[in-house]
């Protein structure tokens, strides 16, 4: 009897073990023949994995383009196979947004297809992945195991893309990053957004340029308004069909900036400026606190400096 236990023991730990490690990835189809996987609205640690983040990918005639690979080896074998349950049409490509890692380090998984980005990310990955990825082993712990840093090798550029049969237009914008893909689906009208879009959670702000984001965010509702998108995939937060995410990212960022400025001019120190709180529209908003803490780390040394550049300190 005592062996039996610990033998059922043991294979409820290998059970409890393999499950540990499952992100549990489910396609949620938004048009015909497009799909994302809707990530969680938190923060990375070592319960999700990392598996915060959209990804998604199309099934054309001749085979599958990927959009975003995820933020780990295990994440990306895992989209793989859930692809797989969906459709047997190999993958033809993998396309990453922008350079940070929840987008990308799941670019293992695609080693043995193009992986396509715009020149700028490709430099990006090169030059940060391998921080990145420590990082997220930092938070993320063992979900990371065997992760490691793939530089895209495919360079794309704005203007129509033909993949497989499908009619893609790719977007090279930036503001989130110095550099921010986003691909829109002309055969669907689903348009993948990446990071320059947040749906119900705070944005993250560690390479932006909010005045470039802002008018980003002009040119993707412009695009909603003129009709042809019909689903709108955020980097983060659940899908949209209407331009309800971009405006809410856009009222944000606003704040935000201007939050950051007046605290300049008012010659506030950071401790001073990280205790002030938020408003109250933002107090429920997912990971608002921290995204706030992080985003004055980011942004209120480079305002400072242009405050006292301009004379604007009181």
């Amino acid at each position: 009897m005592k062996r039996l236990i610990l033998a059922l023991l043991a294979c409820v730990s290998l059970a409890a073990g393999a499950d540990d490690f499952d992100y549990r990835l489910v396609p949620q189809a938004v048009a015909p023949d497009v799909y994302v996987f809707v990530g969680k609205t938190e923060d990375f640690d070592t319960r999700n994995g990392g598996n915060i983040v959209n990804t998604g990918f199309i099934v054309a005639p001749q085979g599958v383009v990927v959009i975003d690979t995820g933020p780990s080896l295990r994440y990306g074998r895992q989209m793989r196979e859930a692809i797989a349950r969906v459709t047997d049409k190999p993958v033809l490509m993998a396309i990453n947004t922008h350079h940070h890692p929840d987008h990308v380090l799941g670019n293992q998984a695609f080693s043995d297809v193009p992986v396509g980005s715009l020149a700028e990310v490709q430099r990006g990955i090169a030059s940060e992945g391998n921080a990145f990825a420590e990082n997220l082993f930092r938070m993320s712990g063992d979900w990371m195991a065997g992760t490691e840093v793939v530089v895209p090798t495919r360079t794309l550029q704005a203007g129509p893309l033909e993949l497989g049969g499908r009619r893609l237009r790719v977007l090279a914008l930036d503001g989130h990053t110095g550099a921010d893909l986003a691909l829109f689906d002309e055969n669907s009208g689903v348009l993948f957004a990446g990071d320059l879009v947040f749906n119900h959670r705070a944005p993250t702000t560690p390479h932006a340029r909010v005045a470039r984001w802002l008018a980003s965010l002009d040119t993707l509702e412009a695009m909603l308004a003129g009709g042809g998108v019909k689903v709108l995939v955020p980097g983060h937060g659940p899908v949209s069909r209407d331009a309800a995410p971009i405006r809410s990212t856009r009222d944000w960022l606003a704040w935000l900036s201007g939050s950051l400025r007046q605290a300049a001019a008012e010659g506030l120190d950071m401790n001073e400026v990280l205790a002030r709180p938020l408003p109250e529209r933002y107090r429920a908003l997912p990971v608002a606190p921290a995204e706030y803490r992080r985003s004055v780390g980011h942004l209120l040394p480079g305002i400072e400096v242009e405050a006292l550049e301009a004379g604007h300190v009181h």
